[in-house]
């Protein structure tokens, strides 16, 4: 696997999402943690059958998907994507502190450290998620902005997943 395209000079960055939800930090800290409830909102794009995915959640466990997919339908090239995680710090209902890597093609894209707080909403009436993420992409296209904002967007779409897949939960 190649870590990088030749040349490039790794680009930093981070950003932080927040979302208020409905359900209990209880609930939205098991959607994550639990396996059926976790393959709800997080998986990779593509054919379900060529998917693979599972999931150790706890401290020095890890999580791994892969997946295969072609973004520009019948008329382009698949792309093989695989997340790699480890769980570094676990405190049910509370926080969780991981490190991820996604990789295309053999190609390492971005490594990141990921912060998921929860804490209660002052009205008492659901859960706020802070998903904060210092990333590195190690290889990328142009000047890079492109695959930053995929990967802001796509965090925007998996919270978008999580608070659907706490709704049909209930």
């Amino acid at each position: 696997m190649s870590a990088t395209s030749l040349g490039q000079v790794p680009l930093h960055g981070s950003f932080a999402v927040q979302r208020d939800l409905a359900a209990s930090s209880d609930n939205v800290f098991a959607a994550y943690a639990d396996v059926s409830l976790r393959r709800r909102w997080f998986r990779i794009p593509g054919d379900p059958s060529r998917a693979f995915h599972s999931l150790d959640f706890r401290v020095g466990g890890g999580e791994e998907s892969r997946g295969v997919f072609a973004p520009l339908g019948d008329l382009g090239p698949e792309e093989r994507v695989s997340y790699r995680s480890v769980f570094w710090d676990v405190v049910p209902g509370s926080r969780l502190v991981f490190g991820y890597e996604l990789v295309l093609n053999e190609v390492r894209r971005w490594v990141s450290l990921v912060t998921v707080e929860l804490s209660p909403l002052a009205s008492g009436a659901g859960t706020r998620l802070r998903h904060s993420e210092q990333y590195v992409f190690l290889a990328y296209s142009e000047d890079g902005a492109q695959d930053v904002a995929h990967l802001k967007g796509s965090t925007q779409l998996q919270l978008n997943g999580l608070a659907a897949a706490l709704d049909a939960v209930g």
